[in-house]
């Protein structure tokens, strides 16, 4: 898990491409509005396609095929930087998602191959919870989720 991953809302595509110029990323940002949540490793297309399949109940390979997936909204230095959108299926399965059910979608997302062995169930369910918040602010203030990579 070498790559770095910021979570973030933003209210457009266009406002999440800008942060593709920040210095570090969104969570070297100076904006107080801006919403961050920092989790290394944790890339947005497979292993986030793989989490909405558990969440919704829909096959990781329609998954791939929704608009939204893997959407690159930035990229900088040959791709070594992106700005990914996250699905907006992903975003209303976590923002309606209980403690209880994030919880128990941490075990089989932890047997996920590009994970498997790296992290406890019990941290990734921590993680869950804290990109579920990430997503309810975002709903609440009819924002989108996004992850800027950097590898």
């Amino acid at each position: 898990m070498g790559i770095l991953c910021d979570y973030f809302t933003a209210g457009s595509d266009e406002a999440a491409a800008a942060v593709i110029d920040v210095l570090g990323g969104p969570c070297a940002a100076t904006d107080p509005e801006l919403q961050v949540l920092e989790l290394k490793g944790l890339e947005p297309s497979v292993l986030i396609g793989k989490l909405e399949e558990l969440l919704t109940g829909v096959d990781y390979d329609a998954v791939t095929e929704r608009p939204r997936w893997s959407h690159i909204v930035a990229a900088r230095d040959d791709g070594d930087q992106l700005v990914i959108a996250l699905t907006d299926e992903v975003q209303a399965a976590l923002s309606t998602s209980s403690e209880a059910d994030l919880r128990r979608v941490a075990v089989p997302w932890s047997q996920v191959e590009e994970i498997r062995g790296q992290c406890e169930p019990s941290d990734l369910a921590e993680i869950l919870i804290e990109l579920a918040t990430l997503a309810r602010r975002a709903t609440a203030r009819r924002e989108r989720l996004y992850c800027w990579v950097s590898v």
